[in-house]
């Protein structure tokens, strides 16, 4: 039973990924000219007359962030459109009428959201070294954060492919939520530039310590206690997945 459930999950894992993989201009390049318009105009053009210290420039500070924000976008993406798409063209009912069960079925579009995001992630990061040429200083650290930040946006995109009604859900839904958490989680300032009151408002958004953390991994400058960021993610990653889990068990945005 469990190997015909691990089947199960490298069938969905395997169709998830390709179905990207067969469009990469569309799934996969799009964020990189975003960021790489970023690399111009925030590092290049502006971040030439900024610095953050006397031995760190602007440039290499929002190098992690901008990686960061290409992982969490195309995870988050990936994981609303995915899953809204098989409920638009219910192909979803054939999997939950199968015997595949609810963990397999939500860690099957979560991990292909993973993957998506890390690819992102990696292609973002070659780009970043014709401005920033820099190996990273933890890796272990970076690695971590990278996955944490991929889940955690994945299963906040799967909620919202989960209640979104028509295509414009899927659309909104990001613009009202990840933008403000992505421009106000430190990925173009300092934390420690901001006034107590926004630097307090600033620990409730968990793209804070993604940034955080790794930007720490990357750099080796972090302005959050790094096991505190990390117990934080963790937690998160945790409740958000059950909370997916019991909503999929209850047949919400599929059971009509």
């Amino acid at each position: 039973m469990v190997i015909q459930q691990f089947i199960a999950l490298k069938t969905l894992l395997r169709v998830e990924i390709s179905r990207f993989l067969r469009v990469w201009p569309q799934s996969l390049m799009p964020p990189v000219i975003t960021i790489l318009l970023y690399f111009l105009v925030f590092g290049h053009f502006i971040g030439a007359r900024l610095s953050i210290s006397s031995n760190l420039s602007y440039m290499q500070f929002i190098v992690p962030g901008l990686v960061m924000m290409a992982v969490v976008m195309s995870a988050y993406n990936n994981a609303a459109f995915s899953f809204f798409v098989a409920r638009f063209q219910r192909s979803i009912e054939e999997i939950i009428i199968s015997p595949m069960n609810t963990h397999m079925l939500l860690l099957g579009f979560s991990l292909a959201s993973i993957v998506r995001g890390i690819l992102t992630g990696l292609i973002v990061t070659t780009v970043a070294f014709f401005f920033y040429p820099h190996l990273p200083s933890h890796r272990c650290l970076l690695i971590m954060a990278t996955i944490l930040a991929a889940l955690l946006f994945s299963l906040l995109g799967f909620l919202n492919g989960m209640f979104a009604k028509k295509f414009d859900d899927v659309s909104i839904i990001p613009t009202f939520l990840l933008t403000p958490l992505i421009y106000l989680g430190g990925v173009f300032y300092s934390l420690n530039e901001l006034s107590p009151i926004w630097k307090t408002v600033s620990y409730i958004n968990p793209m804070t310590y993604l940034v955080a953390l790794f930007r720490y991994g990357f750099i080796d400058v972090h302005e959050v206690n790094i096991r505190s960021g990390v117990m934080v993610l963790v937690t998160l990653n945790v409740l958000l997945y059950f909370c997916c889990y019991r909503l999929l068990k209850k047949g919400v945005g599929i059971k009509t």
